[in-house]
């Protein structure tokens, strides 16, 4: 009785989920055909009686002007220039600016021409992708924030090819599925590492919202599992892309387990300016009565400026010992608001207790002549960030010919300081000794000798150029023109 009792209760609740199943499906299909029947009407001929190929990019920070937003008008100026019969379309949430005073900016700061005028989408609910809406359960929040984000700019302007130059990963099945689009996207940063799951796991505050979750195991074994639910989503998600792109080795490892679509994911270094501190002669030092250490990075807490002090601190007090060359280190970066200012104020009070005040020097916000300026005198480049996913900085110091020395983990240590063709290109190191130990030991060498270190790093920056990106964006790209 029991069974027939369960059966009588299965079979209607069956026969209930595939009538939903069905009805879902009628629906979804629905929406395509509309959105389809849409694109008819929103789009026209060109010229020559053809309809252009449209491909957008979804870029809701599209005027930010960081690296981010550097490759996002590599990408177009590489499109442009290969295929005559494409418009380039721009979804971005930047509605205080106009069209023409983005592109002007994007030629002012990155020094990037386009040869053909880009269309422009300006969406209206950029707020739902703000970390600041969401309290709690921020990453569920923003990239459903996304989706809803993705489904306006869907409404407005339906595409051909679709590539997300952002990492809003959770758009793609919508512009895929719905919009009927081939589907790419440009990964600079995965939206969750299995590093964050295992420090998780480890009960470590680095990526927990408060010391109440960590110090609770319920509430730590909750927050695992919704970072496990989340690692789940965003596999299935990203894995519905057409092309992959990432950045580096180190956002290749993490994307490749948690997308599991090797056969459609490559590695497309972001275009760097290599070529504006190559044109910086390389001489050999001339001064030994002064060296300086500069560092290149926004003051942004994962950036870890008090290592760099503290490091330099103990460098100082073990220097001091006979007569050496006096040194100085040179504290360069943006500051974006309060927090980042309130941040620097806190990292000159560290110099005061360290003792290191008349040393160190803060240069914030300065003029590109004058990082140039800053660069082509210092002995060494300095760069502590733990799992950097790229490090333009990083490239930037060693085109600018200093020697460089960064954090040993990330895209520093499997991209970019790696011997090039056998010969050493710069240091690595992980803590406050190893740091110290390491510019102690650059200091120590002949000046003959760092000049051939800056020499082989100088060398090995060009796989990170404008034209190198070009070579491998179009390689990368060419199955969504097929």
């Amino acid at each position: 009785s029991c069974f027939r009792l369960l059966c009588s209760l299965l079979i209607p609740a069956l026969f209930l989920s595939g009538i939903l199943c069905v009805c879902l499906v009628v629906l979804l299909w629905g929406i395509r055909l509309w959105i389809q029947q849409r694109k008819k009407q929103l789009t026209s001929a060109g010229k020559d009686g053809k309809r252009p190929l449209l491909v957008a990019f979804f870029h809701p920070y599209c005027n930010a002007g960081g690296g981010g937003e550097r490759v996002l008008w590599c990408a177009i100026r590489t499109l442009q220039k290969k295929y005559r019969n494409v418009t380039c379309v721009v979804y971005t949430g930047d509605r205080d600016v106009t069209g023409e005073e983005i592109v002007e900016g994007a030629f002012r700061r990155f020094n990037i021409k386009l040869i053909h005028p880009v269309k422009f989408v300006f969406l209206e609910k950029r707020y739902l992708v703000e970390a600041s809406l969401y309290p709690h359960f921020t990453l569920l929040g923003q990239s459903l924030g996304s989706a809803f984000l993705g489904w306006e700019a869907l409404l407005k302007c339906v595409p051909d090819i679709y590539i997300d130059s952002m990492g809003y990963a959770f758009t793609l099945p919508l512009f895929k599925y719905l919009g009927g689009c081939r589907v790419g996207c440009y990964v600079h940063y995965p939206t969750i590492s299995t590093d964050m799951l295992s420090v998780i796991r480890n009960q470590d505050t680095r990526f927990n919202n408060a010391a109440f979750i960590t110090n609770n195991p319920l509430f730590s074994k909750f927050k695992l599992l919704y970072y496990y639910f989340f690692a789940f989503m965003y596999g299935l998600v990203g894995s519905c892309s057409d092309v992959i792109m990432v950045n580096s080795s180190w956002t290749l490892n993490h994307i490749l387990s948690l997308w599991r679509a090797g056969a459609c994911t490559s590695v497309v270094y972001p275009p760097c300016d290599v070529q504006t501190f190559l044109d910086i002669p390389l001489e050999e030092e001339k001064s030994t009565t002064e060296y300086s250490i500069v560092s290149v990075s926004q003051f942004r807490p994962e950036k870890d400026h008090p290592l760099q002090i503290r490091a330099f601190a103990k460098l100082l007090k073990e220097k001091r010992l006979g007569q050496q060359p006096s040194l100085k280190l040179i504290l360069i970066g943006g500051c974006r608001n309060q927090q980042d200012e309130e941040r620097v104020n806190n990292l000159k009070h560290l110099c005061e207790e360290l003792g290191v005040s008349n040393n160190v020097t803060f240069r914030i916000n300065i003029p590109f002549e004058e990082l140039k300026r800053h660069l082509a005198e210092a002995t060494i480049g300095l760069h502590t960030m733990w799992n950097e996913h790229f490090g333009i900085g990083v490239v930037e110091c060693m085109a600018a010919g200093t020697v460089i020395l960064a954090h040993n983990s990330g895209g520093p240590k499997l991209d970019i300081v790696v011997p090039y063709e056998g010969h050493i290109t710069g240091f690595l190191a992980e803590n406050e000794d190893n740091y110290a130990e390491t510019m102690a030991y650059i200091l120590s060498l002949s000046p003959e000798k760092r000049l051939e270190i800056r020499e082989n790093a100088r060398r090995s920056v060009h796989r990170f150029s404008d034209q190198h990106f070009e070579e491998t964006f179009l390689l990368s790209v060419e199955p969504l023109f097929k």
